[in-house]
């Protein structure tokens, strides 16, 4: 893994945001990304966001939510200042955002999409989100990914 990154890191990297990369050997049999890199990093699960893409009013839109709940789409519908949500075909997020499922990042995406973070990952120092990559999970302060990202920050979480 080492030498091998991604859009996000390098991202990261040219806009010098702190952060510290944690790589962990991904189990294709898990049943859930979020939870199996919250036990392979021994973090609290509520730290470890997933990154949904969601359709809001036909226009694709990130959702980052804790691996512990779900995505609110109603709540992200709202807070992308759209009607109606429902989660995007698994093809088109891949292709709009140019990672692949399990390995989506918020940061660093081939389309830049609209960004909503639940409003819990304020209440942490920093939080941990995919890297680009399964198995690679990037740890950075909550306002830097809002920064980055240019996220609405809001309760999204079901």
């Amino acid at each position: 893994m080492a030498g091998k990154g991604t859009p996000a890191t390098a991202l990261l990297t040219k806009q010098k945001v702190a952060h510290q990369l944690h790589a962990y050997d991904h189990d294709p049999k898990h049943d859930s990304y979020g939870l199996e890199a919250a036990e392979a990093l021994g973090v609290e699960p509520d730290r470890v966001f997933k990154t949904l893409v969601a359709e809001v009013d036909g226009k694709l839109t990130v959702g980052v939510v804790p691996v512990t709940g779900q995505l609110d789409l109603k709540a992200l519908a709202a807070a992308a200042g759209g009607k109606r949500a429902r989660m995007a075909e698994a093809a088109a997020a891949q292709r709009a955002t140019g990672y692949v499922l399990g390995g989506i990042s918020p940061l660093g995406q081939r389309s830049r999409l609209p960004v909503v973070i639940d409003a819990s990952a304020e209440k942490f120092d920093t939080i941990y989100c995919s890297a680009g990559r399964r198995g690679l999970e990037v740890e950075l302060a909550p306002a830097d990914l809002v920064r980055l990202t240019s996220a609405t920050v809001a309760p999204i979480r079901g």
